[in-house]
């Protein structure tokens, strides 16, 4: 296994991240404890996770393994998020510092232990001030319960923002921005890529494979997530450039499902990946794509299937 420092802080992470969101919906507990076995088996020290994922009950899980062996939690990078509605009340969801102190007492309980080693904000709150949100965060930091503070799908300006303020506080703030990045969807190039490489924030792309879009969907059309209705008009936008994509996957002799996270993963600005699996093959087949590197002639022809927006703004778009 890779490991490489979480942005501009002293802490060591994986390449890959192991993402939990299946467990508990699509993947049984006991099959999503074997799973998280042989992710610590395999070097993985990046768990990631979040108090929505199935109503919590994806933490509890993962609080379950935990539990069936203390050692555990010194040896891994535990991840999870707060924002999200998880209750029925007005105070449920969101930013304030109300439900991050109870989301996060929450979450510990689920997980079943004493510390977050990343809490991320799992949405950018435009009706909580920053010095509220900070406020929360340090307190929670002063007490033991979290180690640092992650965003997610945070706009460029809103990281800078973030930053900004706590900066303003004498705080460390942002470590990292988790966002959807993958040959299909490749927006974040324009500016939250740029943007954390200057503030020295990690960046772990989340649906790396497209969300089954980019798993060799063709050969595959009913499996698993690749069988929702909400992808057939995708598929029919872009057919052409599946074909072509999982045609160059085969006459390199590789998936398209480990070309594609093989992509993400050859970016300088990426940090980790997470990488989710509903079976112990499935993970098995996953992890192998470390010793997958694509060369400069694969890159170029994956950027002419799937072309980004051009590279950074403003040159993307201005002069």
């Amino acid at each position: 296994m890779e490991y490489t420092h979480l942005g501009r802080i002293g802490l060591r992470v994986s390449r890959l991240c192991l993402g939990t969101v299946s467990f508990g919906r699509h993947t049984s507990q006991e099959e999503s404890l074997a799973i998280l076995d042989h992710a610590l088996q395999a070097g993985i020290n990046f768990f990631d996770t979040s108090n929505s994922y199935n109503e919590g009950l994806t933490e509890t899980i993962v609080g379950n393994w935990l539990s069936q062996d203390k050692s555990r939690r010194d040896q891994i990078v535990l991840a999870t998020k707060v924002y999200s509605q998880m209750g029925e009340g007005p105070n449920d969801a969101r930013l304030s510092a109300y439900h991050i102190r109870r989301a996060c007492e929450n979450s510990l309980r689920r997980l079943q232990t004493d510390h977050i080693d990343l809490y991320q904000m799992h949405h950018v709150d435009r009706r909580t001030p920053w010095d509220e949100i900070w406020q929360a965060m340090e307190q929670l930091v002063r007490e033991g319960k979290i180690s640092y503070v992650g965003s997610s799908n945070f706009a460029a300006w809103h990281i800078v923002q973030a930053q900004g303020i706590a900066t303003q506080r004498n705080f460390l703030g942002l470590v990292s921005e988790q966002s959807v990045y993958n040959l299909r969807s490749r927006a974040v190039e324009l500016e939250v890529l740029p943007c954390c490489r200057e503030l020295g924030l990690a960046v772990i792309p989340y649906s790396p494979m497209g969300s089954g879009l980019l798993c060799g969907i063709l050969d595959n059309p009913t499996t698993g997530r690749r069988g929702r209705e909400v992808l057939r008009d995708v598929i029919k936008t872009h057919r052409p450039q599946l074909q072509a994509y999982e045609a160059l996957c085969a006459s390199i002799g590789h998936s398209p499902a480990n070309v594609a996270l093989a992509w993400v993963l050859n970016s300088p600005n990426i940090t980790a990946p997470i990488i989710g699996a509903r079976t112990v093959e499935q993970f098995e087949d996953t992890v192998a794509v470390l010793e997958l590197k694509l060369d400069n002639e694969i890159l170029a022809k994956l950027d002419e299937i799937w072309p980004g927006p051009g590279g950074e703004a403003p040159e993307a778009y201005a002069w």
